[in-house]
């Protein structure tokens, strides 16, 4: 476990400095210690004098092993709070917070959990979580999900983060057992052919489970603007609706997302004014940084998570870690958020302009099946809902306009609810938006097979073929 302690308690006019204070015995809990809050210091913890824990717990749930990455005499802890938290309205707090700084909510988080509390830390830029605990003056632990497949410069990330606080990361790996089993099974990179659930699930999920076992509440670096369809919705604090915490049950886990309220162009420039350390990757165009197989560099204009799994469902972009922002009908349904009955989400229809073709299910089936057609189509298979598809909305009606009198129809062809099933068959679709030419001379449909989509890449691409 990761522990930077400094010798302030609370938020105070000024920063601390990032190197840690002189080492003093008397101030510093070892782990395996224990000592207790004096009682009249717990009103302003906001907890209850009902019990007493009478050891310090470590992230992990499990017993202690041999092979801890992380010796005992050399982690530093937050001194345990010692008591029962007493229950709390998280939806009334999480309302109350709402306009509130990360570093007032980090603040908060850490003041009313103190060692049973730690900064889920993935190597991108929710560095900025440490770097909101370090100023707060606080101790805190730090923990990250080493799967065993990612970057090089994220592990050097991680080296760096560690030296420039101070602190002990603590790193949870994936069951060895499990890995080979999938691998042995399934080969390398089978998330490509039947998705990356069934690998996020050995070499994430189930070692997250692990940690969050041995705590009662986590940081994490969730905001509403990362995740078309996921996160648009979260709160800075909440009861975790997927895993469970050190006593067990639902309710156990206390889940705090500080950063929620914030824009990713926000985050950058606090990084940036602060001096913080980020991976090197995001200098060559990674945004939302995961698994080497499974993360590559965005284009400008692109959203952050076109740059994950990219292979899959633009809208399902969680790998279980924040499984519980997936809602029932995004995980049976189209993959969007709020639905009709019939299954189409509840949005505006877009590429409305006399220059696009609106195309009903018997009119593409009637363009599919024909072998000579008067004139070529472009056609982009599309979801109202997908924020990719809005992005790419104004790049696609200036095409269509320069296309007008060319021999080129452009049309569109609403493809989720209860099409998606067949355009996934018939149509190649893959993700929202999938664009296909059809060629004059040529009863298979053309895929469009790159993430530009300004104006003119997309023209190159309908020269290439008319």
């Amino acid at each position: 476990m990761a522990l930077a302690v400094t010798s302030s308690n609370a938020i105070t006019g000024s920063f601390p400095s990032r190197s840690n204070p002189p080492y003093e015995p008397s101030k510093v809990l070892q782990l395996g210690n224990y000592q207790p809050l004096d009682r009249r210091d717990l009103s302003s913890t906001g907890v209850n004098v009902s019990r007493r824990r009478g050891e310090v717990r470590p992230l992990h749930a499990e017993p202690k092993k041999n092979n801890s990455m992380v010796p005992a005499a050399a982690t530093i802890v937050a001194p345990e709070v010692g008591d029962t938290v007493e229950v709390e309205d998280y939806e009334r707090l999480a309302k109350d917070l709402e306009n509130a700084s990360p570093l007032e909510i980090i603040d908060k988080a850490l003041e009313n959990f103190g060692n049973d509390i730690a900064i889920a830390f993935s190597g991108a830029e929710d560095v900025a979580l440490i770097e909101y605990a370090h100023l707060t003056g606080r101790p805190y632990r730090v923990f990250s999900l080493d799967t065993g497949r990612l970057n090089p410069e994220t592990y050097k990330f991680f080296d760096t983060v560690e030296k420039h606080y101070g602190i002990r990361i603590e790193y949870m790996f994936p069951d060895a057992v499990e890995v080979q089993a999938l691998v042995s099974s399934k080969g390398l990179f089978s998330f490509y052919e039947d998705g990356h659930q069934e690998c996020c699930r050995v070499r994430k999920v189930r070692p997250l489970r692990r940690a969050l076992n041995g705590l009662r509440a986590w940081i994490t670096g969730q905001r509403k603007d990362q995740s078309p369809g996921t996160r648009s919705e979260i709160p800075v604090v909440q009861v975790d609706p997927s895993f469970e915490g050190l006593d067990g049950g639902a309710g156990s886990l206390v889940k705090w997302n500080p950063v929620a309220n914030v824009e990713g162009t926000d985050i950058w420039n606090f990084l940036r004014a602060m001096n913080v350390p980020v991976n090197t990757l995001h200098a060559q165009g990674y945004i939302s940084i995961g698994c080497e197989p499974c993360t590559r560099p965005v284009l400008p204009g692109q959203h952050e998570r076109e740059g994950r799994w990219w292979w899959e469902n633009a809208t399902a972009k969680e790998c279980g870690l924040h499984k519980g922002n997936i809602k029932d009908e995004n995980v049976n349904g189209t993959g969007n958020g709020a639905v009709h009955a019939n299954g189409s989400a509840a949005e505006p229809d877009i590429f409305t302009t006399q220059s696009v073709v609106t195309l009903s299910r018997p009119g593409i089936e009637n363009l599919v099946k024909m072998e000579e057609r008067k004139e070529p189509w472009l056609v982009v298979l599309y979801a109202p809902w997908c924020r990719f598809c809005q992005a790419m909305e104004g790049s696609y009606v200036e095409l269509a306009a320069q296309l007008e009198g060319s021999g080129v129809k452009v049309g569109k062809f609403r493809a989720d609810g209860d099409q998606k099933s067949f355009a996934q068959q018939e149509l190649q679709l893959g993700s929202f938006p999938t664009i296909l030419f059809f060629p004059k001379h040529s009863s298979r449909p053309i895929k469009y097979p790159s993430e530009k989509r300004d104006v003119d890449s997309l023209m190159a691409f309908v020269n290439a073929l008319r």
